[in-house]
């Protein structure tokens, strides 16, 4: 495959935008020479022209965009299969990369399959004990070509593998493996106490280093930090760490209490992460702090909870921070890769970055200085009357652009396929609850989150066109009733099927927290409810369930707005959407959006302008996670990985559909 040089778009003029844009599949790219840097340096002096996917999500740029454009508007309802590649009886969401021809996979059991792109033959496979990041993986080349290295995350290890051979590369860290613990050492931690730091985040490789967090160990109050850290990816040594929890003397430290760093915990970005190869800048979306329903031992703002942080990409020096949730109660992480586009506004050319969040919200900000594009305004949010709680007083609301999501959730929404006396206990539970709107926090009498932690946006849902300004959200709506309680144990991370409280039961259930309050610190546990049917599996809130958007940011508006798939079950109208889908967007030059929802086993292409279904094609069983395209030989191919069964949360009507062979499908035009 002709593997183009790599550097970033927006540096473009218009003009020269519309001749790379035109190049179709990879006509205008070049064969890099032996003496070009790594992928991903941006330093080349030629455009980026998103015509490969090298590594998860298409690029360090985390577009999920190409500008291949061989398949399109015209033809797409000719795709056909033109091969698969069974993945064995295990669920996958791994998001296929593509290098020389080859074609890199998550498949069996965790190991890392090489395919020739074009035709699936299977060249050879790297067995793994113990988890893989399930998402994606990255790829490096050395300056001169002579080293080719996958890497990726294996048990709590980082892992280098030969991309050639899919040998150990053993001249990296312990005989091709480097464990995260080792970056907690200058915290004061006892890592000996802490199990292997497992994550599915891909994180990214930048010139020579791969920039990964550390994943949070444990759900409760005592866990750890997710430190961002950066590791040379020859030697394997830890070349820098920003700590998500500020030490002494670092910006943000007077927004814990003293000292929090050595037992705080969370603040990791589990999701994705985004790096601007030009600029050099590091694109960190954090989430909350530990524990996620309750912050009575962590007084303050609690940076960089659920902030965007820009970093730069060579040293981990803070850059610029927004926090766009203060002292979370809610367990709104930022759930995603942050977006980087080219803007035109009010005749102001903007380079930004656009952050998608669980609870419905699009922040957009210039992606050099953190400035917001539109104001944002710090409303007063509702106040918790839980002992030793300490609800910020206000939290951060965009002008522009409008949600993508439901935030509420009335007895008026109930959903109408419920069984009438599910119904009828949800008015119930409604009318006894604490619902004042987005940022009603946890209460002894449950309080209404919507969306909920598992609504909005979540990892992968966004992608956009860089060069034009769009962006386009798959989200879902999922209510959760968050109802907290006294413990007198570490908390852990648990669903309930909740009652109905009363009055009477919330308030003796506050009094007794209180008197305990009044003896010294208490631990409050929320065991969180997302009030599904308990015969049918259905979301309490009626349809439609998902929802995609597409926005054009050079004016904050939505462009359009329609339901994501469809849901089985009688009655159920063809406009519901999915229920809980996970499927990723993938945008194209070629005027398109491809999308697949697990639930109705459907991959479909739309028009990205009007929304129109231009073709659909049926799978034999669900699939999430993102679709890629590439080019081989002058013939684009579009990759999914069909291998989710039913999906998260899957209702009783579609638990009933058929699963079928479980594999990676590729589809491209009739050869002519």
């Amino acid at each position: 495959m002709l593997m183009a040089k790599t550097t970033h778009i927006p540096t473009l003029s218009k003009a020269l935008l519309g001749v790379v844009l035109a190049c179709g599949a990879v006509a205008c790219t070049e064969q890099p020479s032996s003496e070009q840097p790594s992928f991903g340096q941006g330093q080349l002096g030629q455009p980026l022209t998103y015509s490969t996917w090298h590594t998860y999500s298409g690029g360090a740029h985390a577009a999920q965009f190409s500008a291949l454009q061989q398949i399109n508007k015209s033809n797409v309802a000719e795709l056909e299969i033109a091969w698969t590649f069974p993945t064995g009886d295990r669920s996958f969401v791994f998001n296929p990369i593509v290098v020389d021809e080859v074609m890199y996979v998550l498949a069996r059991d965790n190991e890392i399959v090489a395919l020739k792109a074009d035709t699936g033959e299977e060249l050879w496979a790297h067995a793994n004990e113990g988890a893989v990041g399930a998402r994606g993986i990255n790829y490096w080349r050395s300056a001169d070509g002579a080293e080719r290295r996958l890497v990726y995350l294996n048990a709590g290890f980082i892992t280098a593998i030969d991309a050639r051979t899919g040998a150990t590369v053993t001249d990296f860290g312990n005989n091709g493996r480097v464990d995260l613990r080792s970056a907690l050492a200058d915290g004061g931690r006892d890592i000996s106490a802490i199990r292997p730091l497992s994550t599915s985040n891909p994180g990214r490789v930048f010139e020579d280093l791969y920039i990964i967090s550390l994943p949070a160990q444990g759900a409760g109050y005592e866990s750890t930090p997710g430190d961002i850290t950066a590791w040379d990816i020859r030697t394997g040594e830890l070349r820098w760490v920003f700590h998500s929890i500020p030490h002494p003397g670092e910006f943000g430290y007077d927004t814990w209490p003293e000292d929090a760093y050595k037992t705080a915990g969370g603040v990791h970005n589990w999701s994705e992460l985004t790096v601007d190869e030009v600029n050099g800048i590091a694109f960190i979306p954090f989430g909350t702090a530990r524990y996620d329903f309750y912050g009575g031992d962590r007084e303050g703002d609690n940076l960089y909870g659920n902030s965007l942080v820009a970093l730069n990409a060579r040293t981990g020096e803070r850059l610029w921070h927004q926090q766009l949730v203060h002292h979370d109660l809610w367990d709104y992480d930022l759930p995603q890769a942050p977006k980087l586009l080219t803007l035109q506004v009010d005749g102001r050319e903007i380079e930004a970055v656009a952050q998608a969040t669980k609870h419905g919200f699009l922040f957009v900000f210039d992606r050099h200085t953190g400035e917001p594009v539109w104001p944002i305004e710090e409303r007063p949010v509702p106040q918790s009357d839980v002992p030793g709680e300490h609800t910020s007083p206000t939290q951060p609301f965009p002008t522009k652009p409008a949600p993508f999501a439901a935030q509420s959730f009335t007895q008026s929404d109930i959903n109408p396929f419920l069984p009438q006396d599910e119904q009828e206990t949800m008015r119930e539970r409604l009318r006894y609850s604490r619902n004042e709107g987005l940022f009603t926090p946890p209460s002894f009498a449950g309080s209404i989150g919507m969306p909920g932690h598992n609504g909005g946006a979540n990892w992968g849902s966004s992608a956009v066109d860089p060069i034009n300004g769009k962006l386009y959200v798959v989200s879902k709506n999922l209510p959760v009733m968050l109802r907290v309680e006294l413990t007198d144990r570490e908390p852990s991370v648990r669903t309930v099927v909740g009652s109905v409280v009363t009055p009477e039961q919330a308030a003796q259930a506050r009094a007794a927290a209180e008197a305990a309050a009044a003896n010294g610190p208490i631990l409050i546990a929320s065991p969180y409810d997302f009030m599904r049917s308990p015969t049918n599996g259905m979301a309490a809130i009626g349809p439609p369930w998902s929802h995609i958007t597409a926005y054009d940011l050079n004016t904050g508006e939505i462009e359009w707005r329609i339901p994501n798939g469809t849901t089985a079950g009688p009655g159920i109208p063809n406009d519901a959407g999915a229920q809980y889908p996970r499927g990723a967007p993938l945008v194209t030059a070629g005027g398109l959006l491809f999308v697949a929802t697990a639930q109705d086993r459907q991959l479909r292409a739309y028009d990205r302008d009007t929304s129109e279904v231009l073709w659909s094609h049926p799978l034999p069983t669900g699939s999430e996670g993102i679709p890629a395209t590439y080019e081989i030989g002058g013939r684009q191919y579009l990759a999914v990985p069909v291998a989710a069964g039913a999906g998260l949360f899957a209702p009783a009507s579609v638990m009933d559909l058929p699963d079928g062979e479980r594999a990676y499908m590729v589809f491209s035009l009739p050869q002519r």
